[in-house]
């Protein structure tokens, strides 16, 4: 398991409609690598409102649909249930995918 993959996810809470949700690794690797039993991920949903905490992806990233990774929706999941992998993100949409998250937890910019 590596930051930046999708994964499919089987009905990941009550509250969610879907029967599946993709979701992208969010976590620094040292987290994925101890013995915690979860990790941060952001589910992918299909609508895109341009927002700056919101990533676009598609098929290049393995999905059917163009789609945006939500990063104002972080959640812990357990590492057992990220089996099922989709694809994974550039190197470019890795970094847009740290700016999103710094905006949305609200960190200030650095120089």
């Amino acid at each position: 398991m590596r930051r930046g993959e999708l994964y499919r996810v089987a009905k990941p809470s009550a509250r969610d409609p879907k029967r599946f949700r993709v979701f992208v690794v969010v976590s620094r690797q040292v987290v994925m690598d101890s013995r915690f039993s979860t990790v941060i991920c952001a589910p992918v949903y299909s609508a895109y409102d341009a927002l700056s905490t919101q990533v676009p992806v598609g098929a290049d990233e393995g999905l059917k649909h163009e789609s945006s990774i939500h990063c104002d929706e972080l959640i812990s999941i357990p590492k057992t249930i990220l089996t099922n992998y989709i694809g994974r993100l550039s190197p470019a949409k890795i970094e847009l995918l740290n700016r999103a998250v710094q905006i949305a937890v609200g960190f200030p910019d650095h120089p």
